[in-house]
């Protein structure tokens, strides 16, 4: 008979510790799956209706940093918006470097001479980054409520009409819409983080506001009331998720928010992935440093239970990355520990675990597909490469979690917007903000192949059922590092092999 050694019941026990504590956190999402088809019903109202004359002043506030490809379309899109003009101003609040200033101030001077309330206010320093600008435009601002829209987006014509009732309520401090996403059939790149930031602002969302608990503003497609920034301690840039920071502030300061699941505020989002990586990094360090911020305060405030493990979860989630880095590592030790157990042990001991740290993933963003798409087998397709997506995140978010541990400070990135919205649009891979792939590709790679030589083994001593775990791990790390290098290349070599799956329909 097989007997444990001491090597075994190392890799076991870590092994398994580790598993537990991820599928806590996926016990989490599936509470938050059950809680979304349970009050998906419960759409929020406004108190009353504001008269045509008795519209708020409103100050929509437009951040920009070199964003010189999408500024003259985020203005078309915010003059055009079905407001008042008497009580519509507009803060282009810039911070840019390069062309972007020549552009906005010439676009700002066109939408003047037609008759807007238009402010074009640049500030050669970036103290404090968007958290900054933000800060600086509120000193002159006119409004008592104040719109912010990033680069990024497309505003709708109605959408400050579809918000702007729930004000009545002088409680109310923000209100905010789901994002949608003009360019998410692009590429597979696209698509996975359609997927990915559905599961967020379907499930996530709702669930929080709908529940009673507290959610953040996502920095964008959503309105403040002034008198609420300002209570609440108004903008800080003491981390990298500003809007996570003064949202919690906020409704710990009695302020109530209000999200809008059935309305949507079109954006672009990220088709090269080193600028996606980016995005991920700066929100995975952001929310890590809110919470060693608030956590304490939070604990402390007289709220329910449930709230307090609510706001636990949501702020510490992203330490599943380092743990993530430690399951990989331990995916071949624990190969050569299996080929001596039984398929009874992985029954008693993995299914459970697995069905929470892993089948969780599956039903969440499963859940924001459902609900969205009524052609739902394509993107439910997609739905392994998505787990496979955040496996292959590991390294880069995981730095980011650690540097906030340690409170290592590094400077607002940006993510460059490119103006991509047609599926042959290939223009992007000409123009300015292309970042630098650093070192991580290459870890990234050695690891796809570390998981190539996993399979390979489990395929030799016949453990089949190990091989599709194996694989996202392969594919999770493998795309990220090789589409890395490839982008960062240039991209004159990369051409369409990524672009495989049949695009959904997506709204």
């Amino acid at each position: 008979l097989y007997r444990l050694d001491t090597f075994d019941w190392t890799v076991l026990i870590l092994y398994f510790s580790i598993l537990t504590v991820l599928a806590i956190y996926g016990g989490y999402r599936v509470k938050q799956v059950i809680d979304f088809w349970r009050y998906r019903k419960l759409v929020p109202t406004p108190a009353g209706h504001y008269g045509e004359g008795e519209l708020p002043r409103i100050t929509v506030q437009l951040p920009l940093f070199n964003e010189m490809y999408v500024v003259e379309r985020l203005l078309k899109a915010v003059t055009e918006i079905d407001y008042p003009r008497d009580r519509f101003e507009i803060q282009v609040l810039d911070d840019s470097t390069d062309e972007t200033v020549k552009i906005g101030e010439a676009t700002v001077e066109h939408y003047k001479q037609a008759g807007f309330d238009i402010h074009y206010i640049h500030r050669t320093d970036r103290t404090g980054y968007k958290a900054g600008a933000l800060e600086n435009g509120l000193k002159t601002a006119k409004g008592e409520l104040v719109a912010i829209f990033d680069a990024d987006f497309v505003p709708k014509p109605d959408c400050l009409r579809k918000l702007v009732d729930f004000f009545t309520d002088p409680l109310v401090g923000c209100a905010q819409m789901r994002w949608s996403h003009i360019n998410g059939d692009y590429n597979l790149l696209t698509r996975i983080q359609t997927i990915m930031l559905d599961g967020h602002f379907v499930v996530e969302q709702t669930v929080r506001n709908r529940t009673g608990g507290f959610f953040n503003f996502n920095g964008t497609a959503g309105i403040w009331r002034r008198k609420a920034i300002e209570m609440s301690g108004g903008w800080q840039h003491d981390t990298l998720t500003e809007d996570t920071d003064l949202s919690f502030r906020a409704q710990l300061m009695g302020w109530r928010f209000v999200y809008l699941l059935d309305e949507d505020a079109p954006s672009e989002i990220p088709v090269e992935i080193n600028s996606f990586k980016a995005q991920q990094r700066r929100w995975a360090k952001g929310v890590m440093q809110v919470g060693l911020k608030l956590f304490g305060r939070i604990w402390a405030a007289k709220l329910p239970l449930r709230v307090k493990l609510e706001m636990f979860f949501r702020l510490t989630g992203n330490i599943s990355y380092p743990l993530m880095i430690l399951v990989s590592l331990l995916q071949f030790p624990l190969l050569l520990v299996r080929y001596n157990q039984g398929f009874y042990h992985l029954m008693i001991f993995d299914v459970p675990l697995l069905f929470f740290s892993t089948i969780s993933v599956l039903l969440f963003y499963g859940t924001g597909v459902w609900y969205l798409d009524k052609r739902r087998t394509p993107r439910l397709l997609h739905l392994p490469l998505v787990m496979g997506l955040g496996i292959g995140l590991a390294f880069s978010n995981a730095r980011a979690v650690i540097e906030a541990l340690v409170g290592y400070r590094t400077e607002f990135v940006r993510t460059p917007k490119y103006n991509v919205e047609e599926q042959k649009d290939e223009t992007w891979k000409r123009k300015k903000y292309k970042r630098k792939r650093g070192w991580l590709p290459l870890l990234e790679l050695g690891f796809s192949v570390y998981f190539l030589l996993a399979i390979l083994y489990a395929v030799q001593m016949q453990l089949w059922g190990t091989i599709p775990f194996l694989s996202l791990f392969f594919f999770g790390y493998g795309y990220m590092g090789l589409v890395s290098l490839l982008q960062s290349g240039g991209g004159s070599r990369f051409q369409s092999w990524w672009r495989p799956l049949a695009p959904s329909r997506h709204p």
